[in-house]
C-alpha cells in the first residue's frame, strides 16, 4: 500500500475554501442581476466547485521552477494553490485592469509566466491545451540533453482537462507524441461526466478514459476519486514521481462531481434529474477534506476559524477588484506584436541578448553562387542551426527523408535527430508543440507540407498569432511555420495546390512571408527565425520545384527586414503589384511594354510596404494587382482598398485585379491552365489598365 505524501494540508483547505467562496461570491451576485451594478457582474462565469481538493493537491506536487501547466476553465483553484493573489482572480474575472490578460480575454482564460511553475497560456478551444503541454516536456529533455542546463532535470509538464476534453484531437495527439518519445508530462483528467450537458459515454467509450487506456504503451494509467483527498494524494505522488523520475508519461483520472452548470447562464434543469443533482451534492469534496482533517490536523474551532478568515479575505479581495478601474480604452490594440525590444515578453522565446547575440545584416553580400530556391532555405536553416543551439526543425518527413520538397535534405544527418526530428501524421500536434517549446525558450521551425494541411492547426494557428495580445505581453510564442503553397510546375488539384494567403493575412498577430526568389528567401527566412514575433512563411511550390527563383545566395549573414517591398522593374504608366510565383509571369508579361509597365514585389502581406506601392502607384496613376489566391477578398482587395483611400486623387483609371475565379486549383491541366493567370492573361490586362 503506497503511503500517503506529506502536503501542506493547511493550506490545501485555505486553497480549496478561497476557491469555492470566490465561485459562490461570484454566482451569488450574478443571480441578483438586476440588483446590483452591471460592474460587478462576471460576464463570463465558470464555477470549479467541486473541482478544487484535487487541484490543490496537484497545485502542491508542481514544486520545480521549470514545471508548467497547461489549464482550461476550471483551473481557478490550480492557480489559486500556485500562489495567485486572490484580488488578481477577482479582477480577471470581473474584466478590471491588471489580472491574467488586462481585460482582453474571459476572466477563465489563466496563465502565470512564473517565477516558479508556469502556467501556460490558455485558449478557449477544448483540448487545445494538450500539445503545447508536451512541447514543453519535450523542451525539458532538450535543455538538459542538449543544451546542458541542468536546472530542468526532473521537471514536468502538466496538461489538465475535463473528460469531453479527452474526445478531442488535441488529446490524442498529445497522447501520441508523449508516449512515443516518453516525455515527462502528466496528463490530469477530472471526469464529471458531463461536457456541458453531453454525457461521458457519448465523449469515451464506457465513459473511462483510464479504463481505455489501461494497456496503452509507455503510459502509467491511475483512476481514482477525486473526492477522496488521502487516495488522490497517494495517486498525484504516485504519478507525479513515475514522470520526475524519467520513466515516460502517466495519465491520472479523478472523478469529482460538478457542483454547478456548466456557466453562469446554464440551468441543469434541462439534462439532470432533481436526484442526480441531489447525489452530486453528497459527493461535495469540501465536507471530506474536512473529515479527512478534523479533527486529526485541526480541531473543530480551527476548522471554523479557517473558513471565517478565508471568507473575510475572499471578500475584501472581491472589493478591492471592484473598485479597480476598467481597463484603459487606448490599450485595446496594444501588444498584438513586440513593440519595443527593452520591453519583452516576460516568457517565450529568446531573450533580447540572445537574439542581440546573432548578428546580420540588412544588404546582401555580392558576388554568391546561384542557387535554387530550395538550396536557399536549406543554407539558411543550415547556418542558423549552427549558430543558434535553441533553434530546432521538425514536421512530417523533414527528418530521414528531408522533406517532401527536400529543402531539410541532409540536416538531420549533420545536427542530429534532436535538432531535426520528424512528427506523427497531425498538424495540430506539430503546431501545438511549437507552441510550448517556443514559451519554453526553444526557436521551433514547424514544417507543413502543403497550404491545405494547415487546416487541421487551425486552432493553434489562430491562438498562438494572438497569444501576446491575449496575456498583455506577459508571454510570446516566436515561431516559424513553413508551407508550402500554389500551384507547382504544370501540376495542380484541390489539396496539394492552393495558395488562401489572405486567410493568414487576416489571422492576428502573424508575420507572412511570400518570397519569389531565393535571395528574398534567404533573407526572410533568417529574420523571421530571429523575430520576436509568429511568423508563416509561405515556400511556392513551383518555385521549389523549378529553377524558376533562382537567385545568388546573399550570404550567411543576410537578414532582409518585413515590410520592404522592391521595385523589380521600373516604368513610368502602370504599377503592377504582386508576390510569389506569380512575380515572374508579371515581368514576362511587362517585358511586352518596354518602360511604360513598372512592377512591384510586395515579399512580405504582413506587414506590407504601403509606403513603395503609393509612391508608385501616384506617380503612374494606373494601378493593376496580380496574384495566384482566389480574386474575392484576396489580398489584391486590400491593396485596392488603401489606394482608394489613399491615392484616389492620382488615378487616372480605376485598379484592377488579375486573380483565378473562386473555385479550387482543378487536376487536368487545361481546366488549371483556364483557371491560372498566364503572361498573355496578364499582358491582355496591363493593355486594358493603360489604354484607359
Amino acid at each position: 500500500m503506497t503511503l500517503e505524501p506529506a502536503f501542506d494540508w493547511r493550506q490545501i483547505a485555505r486553497t480549496s475554501l478561497a476557491s469555492r467562496f470566490l465561485d459562490e461570491a461570484e454566482e451569488s451576485t450574478n443571480r441578483r442581476r438586476g440588483q446590483v451594478p452591471r460592474e460587478h457582474l462576471v460576464l463570463y462565469q465558470f464555477s470549479a466547485k467541486g473541482h478544487e481538493v484535487s487541484q490543490a493537491l496537484l497545485a502542491q506536487a508542481l514544486s520545480h521552477p521549470r514545471d508548467a501547466a497547461s489549464v482550461y476553465y476550471r483551473c481557478r483553484p490550480l492557480m489559486l494553490g500556485l500562489g495567485v493573489d486572490l484580488e488578481e482572480a477577482a479582477a480577471s474575472a470581473l474584466a478590471r485592469s491588471g489580472g491574467f490578460s488586462g481585460g482582453r480575454d474571459a476572466g477563465v482564460s489563466f496563465n502565470r509566466p512564473g517565477p516558479g511553475p508556469v502556467v501556460l497560456p490558455m485558449a478557449g478551444d477544448v483540448g487545445s491545451q494538450f500539445t503545447p503541454a508536451v512541447g514543453w516536456a519535450q523542451s525539458i529533455l532538450y535543455h538538459q540533453q542538449t543544451l546542458g542546463d541542468a536546472s530542468w532535470q526532473g521537471a514536468l509538464a502538466v496538461a489538465l482537462g475535463g473528460d469531453a476534453s479527452v474526445a478531442s484531437n488535441g488529446f490524442w495527439s498529445a497522447l501520441t507524441v508523449a508516449t512515443t518519445l516518453r516525455l515527462p508530462v502528466l496528463f490530469f483528467i477530472q471526469d464529471n461526466g458531463l461536457g456541458i450537458s453531453v454525457r461521458g459515454g457519448l465523449q469515451t467509450p464506457g465513459g473511462n478514459i483510464a479504463r481505455n487506456l489501461d494497456s496503452f504503451s509507455h503510459l502509467l494509467v491511475r483512476d481514482g476519486d477525486g473526492t477522496d483527498p488521502g487516495a488522490t494524494a497517494s495517486l498525484l505522488s504516485e504519478c507525479v514521481g513515475h514522470v520526475r523520475a524519467g520513466a515516460g508519461p502517466a495519465l491520472l483520472r479523478l472523478e469529482v462531481p460538478r457542483l454547478c452548470g456548466h456557466s453562469g447562464p446554464d440551468h441543469q434543469a434541462a439534462y439532470r434529474t432533481e436526484q442526480e443533482l441531489q447525489e452530486e451534492a453528497r459527493r461535495d469534496p469540501l465536507p471530506r477534506l474536512r473529515e479527512h482533517l478534523v479533527p486529526e490536523r485541526f480541531s473543530e474551532d480551527e476548522w471554523q476559524a479557517l473558513e471565517q478568515d478565508v471568507q473575510l479575505q475572499v471578500h475584501q479581495a472581491v472589493e478591492r477588484a471592484r473598485a479597480r478601474p476598467a481597463p484603459d480604452p487606448g490599450m485595446a490594440g496594444r501588444h498584438v506584436w513586440e513593440e519595443d525590444p527593452a520591453e519583452p515578453a516576460a516568457s517565450g522565446g529568446l531573450t533580447p541578448q540572445q537574439r542581440s547575440a546573432l548578428q546580420g545584416r540588412t544588404s546582401p553580400e555580392p558576388g554568391g553562387p546561384r542557387v535554387r530556391f530550395a538550396e536557399a532555405l536549406r543554407r539558411t536553416l543550415a547556418w542558423e542551426l549552427e549558430r543558434n543551439p535553441r533553434l530546432v526543425v521538425f514536421g512530417e518527413d523533414v527528418g530521414r527523408k528531408g522533406g517532401v520538397h527536400l529543402v531539410t535534405e541532409g540536416l538531420q544527418r549533420r545536427f542530429g535527430e534532436t535538432r531535426v526530428f520528424d512528427t506523427s501524421l497531425s498538424e495540430e500536434g506539430i503546431v501545438g508543440r511549437a507552441v510550448g517549446m517556443a514559451l519554453a525558450g526553444l526557436v521551433p521551425v514547424a514544417e507543413i507540407q502543403f497550404r491545405k494541411y494547415a487546416d487541421p492547426a487551425t486552432e493553434h494557428l489562430n491562438n498562438l498569432g494572438t497569444l501576446r495580445w491575449r496575456t498583455h505581453n506577459r508571454f510570446a510564442a516566436p515561431v516559424v511555420v513553413r508551407l508550402a503553397g500554389g500551384v507547382g510546375k504544370d501540376v495542380g488539384d484541390p489539396w496539394h495546390s492552393v495558395c488562401d494567403e489572405v486567410r493568414f493575412v487576416h489571422s492576428c498577430g502573424w508575420q507572412v512571408a511570400f518570397p519569389s526568389n531565393a535571395e528574398d528567401a534567404a533573407g526572410l527566412l533568417r529574420a523571421a527565425m530571429r523575430s520576436p514575433n509568429p511568423t508563416l512563411f509561405f515556400e511556392h511550390r513551383s518555385l521549389l520545384m523549378t529553377g524558376e527563383g533562382s537567385a545568388p545566395y546573399p550570404g550567411d549573414e543576410y537578414l532582409l527586414p518585413f515590410g520592404r517591398g522592391r521595385v523589380v522593374r521600373p516604368g513610368d504608366e502602370l504599377t503592377v503589384v504582386t508576390w510569389g510565383a506569380m512575380l515572374h509571369q508579371v515581368v514576362a508579361a511587362a517585358r511586352r511594354f518596354g518602360n511604360r509597365v513598372e512592377v512591384l514585389d510586395l515579399r512580405t502581406l504582413v506587414p506590407w510596404d504601403r509606403d513603395l506601392v503609393l509612391a508608385s502607384v501616384r506617380r503612374t496613376s494606373r494601378c493593376l494587382v496580380v496574384h495566384e489566391d482566389t480574386r474575392t477578398a484576396g489580398f489584391g482587395a486590400e491593396v485596392a482598398a488603401v489606394l482608394a483611400r489613399e491615392a484616389f486623387w492620382h488615378l487616372d483609371a480605376p485598379i484592377e485585379r488579375l486573380a483565378p475565379d473562386d473555385f479550387p486549383p482543378p487536376y487536368a491541366p487545361g481546366l488549371l491552365r483556364a483557371m491560372m493567370p498566364d503572361v498573355e492573361a496578364i499582358a491582355q490586362a496591363m493593355e486594358r489598365v493603360l489604354s484607359v
